[in-house]
């Protein structure tokens, strides 16, 4: 390999074309078919472009490779999710009435989400107003500034937040399901936080100054861009605006979370009227453009809890036993779980549909799924996919989804080769593996009187 020493604001990396890939003997054309431009910053900051036919629109969102994975001290959870509400309290140039201001003017639609792994800002707003978009952002990356006043505001408003989607049980059902099935790692608490460290969020306002301090970097963030724009003028501008972004070099320690050796169960109850719920998680593996087990068990996901699986055939149709049925794994960076849920219709069937899931997933390690129903899976799969990448935020979101993992835009087409090459056998020895007995943890919540 040859490196070419470039300016220092910038170093160009490549302009990216992906090519039909072949499986099984034939070629089968890129999932994610648009052409991606990728340059880097010498403080690390990574932009990748993509010029989608989107006359007068463009997308921009700002990825951190931040989430509650990322909250490794007990007592200190909820901290990725409380920037995504504090980024918008505004900087010294445009306070929080001026930025709301800007982006209301320029007629954009702008917000933020965080996950397990990542938090991210997006905008989607008219091309023309790009380089406003890029100052905008680029200031409040740089120059966020609140007072403890403000923080203080901002963490009892995260309280509320908290309070309200616990107004849902099934928010407690998998805040526990978390809980007892990690042991060590992270994803034990949600992305939201735990509760005793939201209520001490107040206090702690140097520990935020020290988390925007870490993970607020240029070397941990990506700018992804989707639609109509200049990819030369796209350089000029992120050069100017981010170029003096100080890259940062704190690396956090995860845990790893041991092997589960036995099944783990638990009963809660919830106070209001409720329908029974049933939530079963088994780790799964964490997301690679390697090991093919994660694409088998979303093959298998399908199989088990789609609209035509046999098992929603029979509890959600024939028997009516629930009126919701789901399951399956988030792409996670570390090893998350495959979490099914069931709302049970009658409290007296609960057993009943538990009992169901099991068998039919133990149904699914004996007989090998028919040839023809797993390529109409995968078929449908890839069709559903490509369905959604139809304007810039979607196409935005979707990249920054897999950005967010591995940091190579060439990742979304790398997994899906996975996907066009799982086998028969590769579902059946998946459902074996992660779907055993040892590896599975179960919550039950009921009305609390019943």
């Amino acid at each position: 390999m040859i490196r070419f020493r470039l300016p220092p604001a910038m170093v160009l990396l490549a302009v990216l074309s992906f090519p039909p890939t072949v499986a099984h003997g034939q070629t089968t054309e890129p999932v994610f078919p648009f052409p991606v431009s990728v340059f880097e910053l010498a403080n690390g900051l990574k932009v990748v472009g993509v010029e989608y036919d989107s006359p007068g629109i463009v997308a921009y969102y700002t990825v951190v490779r931040t989430g509650s994975r990322n909250e490794v001290e007990p007592g200190f959870s909820g901290y990725a999710h409380f920037f995504e509400h504090m980024m918008f309290r505004g900087t010294e140039a445009y306070p929080t009435g001026a930025y709301n201001e800007a982006i209301k003017r320029l007629g954009a639609d702008s917000n933020a989400f965080t996950t397990d792994d990542w938090t991210t800002y997006h905008t989607v707003a008219s091309a023309d107003a790009l380089e406003t978009i890029i100052e905008l952002e680029s200031d409040r990356f740089l120059n966020l500034s609140y007072s403890e006043e403000d923080y203080r505001t901002e963490a009892g408003a995260i309280l509320g937040e908290y309070n309200l989607n616990f107004s849902n049980p099934i928010s407690l059902l998998r805040e526990r399901l978390h809980a007892l099935a990690f042991t060590s790692h992270p994803y034990q608490h949600t992305t939201i936080g735990l509760l005793e460290d939201i209520k001490a969020m107040p206090e702690h306002y140097d520990y935020s100054v020290e988390f925007y301090d870490r993970y607020y970097r240029p070397n941990n963030c990506i700018v992804v861009v989707v639609g109509d724009f200049d990819q030369a003028e796209l350089e000029r501008l992120v050069t100017d605006y981010y170029r003096d972004w100080e890259a940062g070099t704190f690396e956090p320690v995860i845990p790893t979370e041991p092997v589960q050796t036995g099944p783990r169960t638990e009963e809660v109850t919830w106070p209001n009227a409720t329908l029974p719920l049933i939530m079963i998680g088994y780790h799964a593996p964490a997301f690679s453009v390697e090991a093919i087990d994660m694409p088998a068990l979303d093959v298998l996901s399908q199989l088990l809890f789609s609209q035509n699986a046999p098992l929603f055939q029979q509890l959600y149709l024939r028997d009516q036993f629930v009126d919701v049925l789901s399951g399956g794994a988030v792409d996670h960076r570390d090893p998350p779980l495959f979490e099914i849920i069931a709302r049970v219709t009658k409290p007296d069937q609960v057993t009943e549909v538990r009992d169901a899931i099991f068998s039919e997933i133990e149904r699914m390690t004996r007989e090998p799924v028919d040839a023809g129903v797993l390529a109409d899976t995968k078929s449908a799969m890839r069709y559903s996919f490509a369905r959604g990448l139809d304007s810039p935020g979607p196409i935005a979101e979707t990249l920054a989804h897999y950005l967010q993992l591995t940091g190579e835009p060439d990742t979304v087409n790398r997994v899906y080769e996975l996907y066009d090459a799982v086998t028969a056998e590769d579902v059946q020895r998946v459902a074996t593996e992660y779907f055993a007995e040892t590896n599975r943890t179960v919550i039950v919540l009921t009305e609390e009187g019943q």
